[in-house]
């Protein structure tokens, strides 16, 4: 038996990455999944991986900008599974960069709407259907970036801390309909997000990442699905309004700085769209 057995989950940001190892790790688990993202050609891929895997997939073109994509995506899964138990707003860019006297009111707008406002899109249409389930969980993808300054480009940080006191608010007003409402706070993980822009790719930011922690290696998407896989269960049906924080140990104070090569295309570059772009 699978953990998640009989259940329907919409990730978002699921064609590559965090979102991708979650979709792979829910549908391997029994899930019947919907992978929503921008990116056609890998979320195709996704989705096909995950019946390869014994699951259940399929594809929505989703931009999560726009709140009747995200419906759609919600209603998607109802209309092809029969139900939603699971959301994992998960999708995400940097957005904007450099300092904060440069950042431009288009470029910050642009990162809340994709970061901030779509977890809350992606809860408000899920609620109607996940309490016609019973209840359910609500996971959003957040970052140390918000627990901590300098973990981040600034919109980006500011988004992500939004994003756990978000979960918060939730999880207090949707505990009495048994939805429970968790985020993530992933550290330096191996994704396109942060590697389709660096020369050498995965591997230069492999390298950046092993040593910036107390445990002497860089996160995995799959380390992340695995917290993911856990808040989704019934493992975690007594847990609701955290944030679960993935980071081998960065936000402790112990490893080592975050390297210079990390931040500085924080400071220099004005924006970063999605990572297929």
């Amino acid at each position: 038996m699978g953990k998640l057995d009989g259940k329907v989950a919409v990730i978002t940001g699921a064609a590559s990455g965090i979102g991708r190892a979650t979709a792979l790790r829910f549908a391997a688990e029994g899930a019947s999944v919907v992978i929503a993202d921008l990116n056609q050609n890998e979320g195709e891929a996704t989705a096909f991986q995950c019946r390869e895997a014994g699951g259940l997939a399929v594809f929505q073109n989703t931009d999560v900008a726009q709140e009747e994509q995200i419906q759609a995506a919600i209603e998607r899964a109802v209309g092809e599974f029969g139900r939603l138990d699971i959301l994992f707003n998960n999708a995400g860019l940097a957005g904007a960069m450099g300092p904060i006297e440069e950042i431009g009111v288009q470029e910050w707008d642009r990162t809340m709407a994709i970061l901030l406002r779509a977890a809350f899109l992606g809860i408000k249409h899920a609620v109607a259907h996940l309490r016609k389930s019973g209840g359910g969980s609500i996971i959003s993808t957040a970052s140390v970036a918000g627990l901590r300054a300098a973990a981040g480009p600034l919109a980006y940080s500011v988004a992500k801390a939004g994003i756990i006191h978000l979960t918060k608010c939730a999880a207090e007003e949707l505990g009495k309909d048994l939805i429970r409402v968790n985020c993530i706070c992933p550290g330096g993980i191996v994704t396109p997000l942060l590697f389709s822009h660096v020369p050498g790719g995965a591997d230069t930011v492999r390298h950046f990442l092993n040593n910036i922690q107390p445990l002497p290696r860089a996160g995995e998407p799959e380390d992340v699905a695995a917290m993911a896989l856990f808040l989704a269960s019934d493992d975690a049906r007594w847990i609701t309004g955290t944030a679960m924080v993935v980071d081998g140990g960065l936000t402790t104070g112990g490893g080592g700085a975050i390297p210079a090569g990390m931040r500085g295309p924080w400071r220099t570059r004005r924006w970063s769209g999605p990572s297929f772009e």
